[in-house]
């Protein structure tokens, strides 16, 4: 295994005005240094979750003394089942309750939900106040917490209401990965192993091949894939941070993955397991349609069951598994009048954005659900 130092590294996120920093490195969290050269304010707000809380709010408000006078917190119930109106309103109601102004900095503390949640209340609170990603799950430190994404979900759909809304600082303490576990872990895993096939290939070897320290949240293993993952979304939000192209590749197994998501209903499956098995399907989809051969989903395939996640999706209907699947990604984002978008694999590393014939959607989806 390649070998390299775990000491602070930073990744540019390059987006003119509104460019930052994303801070990768042990023990972050609790370092007063890592939060100097934000937004002046006389109050910031802690937005966390019930369990991530207890563990980490003490040592960051520690951290944060010296820097805001007034430190107030909000807990959110855990999980992808509450990322809806009624708590984000709790996020609102602790800024209007505190007295809280437009200078005020949230801190998003927590995984791809709290960073998701936060940074939409950011968004819209008196039009726009700065928020900071402190992401402790590794799937928001590869993927959720970087590029300016936020949302919360509706019945009909996943991340269907938000905002694009940048932070100013995303810190990712390596550290708090040891405390995920092991269904966390390979959730987080699914978003690493995506940057390959559509970026990447040299990447996706070195993931092939260091896959179970990977597992075993080894430290040198993680720094690096946090942080190449991290520059390749970098580098991709920096040329389309509005998915109006280039970042829709970003969204590969998605499709699938989020139809998963709300036919199980919320939270069921994690987000990265329904991406994972997502993205088998998507590669199967792209094998029909003569993009790549049989040989590389089977690999592909293989490398998402060695990190411990789902490569069979679940029926989400017995008398029409497949029409269930369509329907629900009608109501999918991406969906453009009417049509289904598929993020596809053109090529080992790289890959394109394409409607597919729904007989041989349908045909996959029969092929890859249990």
């Amino acid at each position: 295994m390649n070998t390299l130092s775990t000491s602070t590294e930073t990744v540019r996120i390059d987006l003119a005005d509104r460019s930052y920093d994303i801070v990768i490195g042990e023990n972050l969290l609790g370092q007063h240094a890592s939060y100097t050269d934000l937004p002046k304010a006389s109050s910031a707000l802690i937005v966390s979750n019930t369990t991530v809380a207890p563990l980490y709010e003490a040592a960051l408000k520690q951290a944060l003394k010296g820097h805001y006078k007034h430190i107030h917190t909000v807990h959110l119930p855990d999980g992808e089942a509450h990322k809806d109106w009624v708590t984000l309103n709790l996020i609102f109601d602790t800024l209007l309750g505190k007295a809280c102004d437009r200078k005020t900095v949230l801190f998003a503390l927590g995984g791809g939900v709290v960073g998701d949640m936060a940074g939409f209340a950011a968004a819209s609170f008196m039009r726009g106040v700065p928020f900071v990603q402190i992401a402790t799950t590794l799937l928001a430190q590869v993927d959720s917490s970087v590029g300016g994404k936020t949302a919360i979900n509706h019945p009909m759909g996943k991340n269907m209401i938000g905002a694009f809304y940048q932070p100013q600082r995303v810190i990712c303490d390596l550290a708090v990965l040891k405390t995920l576990p092991p269904r966390e872990l390979s959730a987080g895993l699914a978003e690493i192993i995506k940057y390959g096939p559509i970026f990447d290939m040299a990447f996706f070897d070195w993931i092939e091949a260091n896959i179970e320290p990977l597992k075993a949240c080894n430290a040198m293993a993680m720094a690096h894939a946090v942080k190449r993952s991290c520059e390749i979304k970098a580098e991709v939000v920096g040329q389309d941070e509005r998915e109006a192209g280039l970042r829709a590749i970003l969204n590969f197994g998605h499709t699938f993955g989020h139809a998963i998501e709300a036919g199980l209903g919320y939270g069921k499956w994690l987000h990265g397991e329904a991406v994972g098995c997502g993205m088998v399907m998507a590669s199967h989809l792209s094998e029909a349609l003569g993009l790549i051969d049989a040989s590389f989903v089977t690999r592909f395939t293989r490398l998402l069951d060695r990190a411990g996640l789902p490569i069979k999706g679940p029926v989400l209907d017995a008398k029409d598994n497949a029409g269930k699947y369509l329907a629900l990604m009608l109501h999918d984002k991406k969906s453009v009048a009417g049509d289904i978008q598929f993020v596809l694999i053109e090529g080992p590393g790289r890959a394109r954005v394409s409607q597919a014939p729904e007989a041989m959607v349908r045909e996959v989806i029969d092929r890859c659900c249990a």
